[in-house]
C-alpha cells in the first residue's frame, strides 16, 4: 500500500483522496487527474505549493514543466470532498482492533470482579 505524500499514513492505490488529511492523490493515467503545465520558461515548482512546504516527492523537483500534484501557492486552496466520516470510522476501527479488544477484556474482567 502507497503512503500518502502529506501525512505518510498508508492508502488505497486507487483513493483519490487520503482518508486521513484529505489531500488529494493525484496519478498518470488517472482519468479525471489533469496535468498542469508550465506556460513560459519558469517550471511549475517555483509556484507550487508541495515545493514552498518542502512536501514534494516529485522526481522531476524542482524543474518539472509538467505535474498532476501542482497546486499554485498563489490561489486559495479547494477542498476536496473526501471519504464519508463513516468510512473514516471504520478505517480507524480496522487499524485499532487490538487495542479496542484489549480494552474490551479490560473493561469485562473489571466488571467480573466488581460483581463478586
Amino acid at each position: 500500500m502507497p503512503d500518502c505524500p502529506r501525512c505518510h499514513q498508508p492508502v488505497e492505490a486507487q483513493a483519490i483522496a487520503c482518508p486521513y488529511c484529505r489531500t488529494p492523490l493525484k496519478a498518470h493515467g488517472h482519468p479525471g487527474m489533469p496535468l498542469h503545465q508550465a506556460t513560459g520558461d519558469e517550471p511549475l515548482c517555483l509556484s507550487c505549493t508541495y515545493h514552498a512546504d518542502d512536501t514534494c516527492t516529485f522526481p522531476k523537483r524542482p524543474n518539472a514543466f509538467d505535474c498532476t500534484l501542482y497546486d499554485n501557492v498563489n490561489q486559495p486552496r479547494t477542498i476536496t470532498p473526501g471519504y464519508p466520516s463513516s468510512f473514516r470510522l471504520k478505517v480507524w476501527l480496522k487499524r485499532h482492533i487490538g487495542w479496542i479488544a484489549l480494552v474490551g477484556l479490560l473493561l469485562l474482567s473489571l466488571t467480573l470482579a466488581l460483581l463478586r
